[in-house]
């Protein structure tokens, strides 16, 4: 079986040096993907992130950073994710997420979620660089996610 990956893209009407910052950033990554996190991803770094999802919680390594070009991370179950930063015409920003590692029997799941779950931070971030505010779409897709988890889904 080929190797599975899931992929994500959005183009943002922000300058790439905003939309990069936004994921640098630990207030701004709070605003629309996390709850909480303990550094900024930068070189290097080891970072622990908690998710929306209520418990969700994980450490993510950076794996290669290049200021406005690309952050590479891998979570602590051997998914890496590769963020690419490209200039897009007057002022704006192609953002592709690329995620591969996924494995076990439940891994074409995961990748399916991974692919949505990067849809819905970018649309997110979109909202939330362009209009000044965030849309709470992670935020709503949290809280379904943990109503399944507890049975509580209607």
């Amino acid at each position: 079986m080929s190797e599975l990956i899931s992929r994500a893209e959005m183009l943002i009407r922000k300058p790439v040096s905003d939309v990069f910052s936004a994921f640098t950033n630990t207030s701004t990554l709070e605003k629309f993907w996390l709850k909480r996190a303990n550094g900024s991803l930068a070189e290097g770094a080891v970072v622990h992130w908690e998710f929306l999802v209520e418990g969700a919680q994980d450490t993510v390594t950076v794996t290669e950073f290049s200021a406005n070009q690309i952050i590479a991370f891998t979570f602590s179950d051997g998914v890496a994710v590769e963020l690419k930063f490209e200039p897009w015409r007057d002022a704006g920003t192609r953002l592709s997420v690329k995620a591969t590692g996924f494995s076990g029997e439940d891994a074409i799941a995961s990748v399916v979620d991974a692919t949505e779950g990067f849809s819905i931070v970018l649309c997110d971030l979109k909202t939330l660089l362009e209009t000044g505010t965030s849309a709470g779409m992670v935020l709503d897709k949290a809280e379904l996610i943990s109503a399944c988890h507890d049975g509580n889904d209607r």
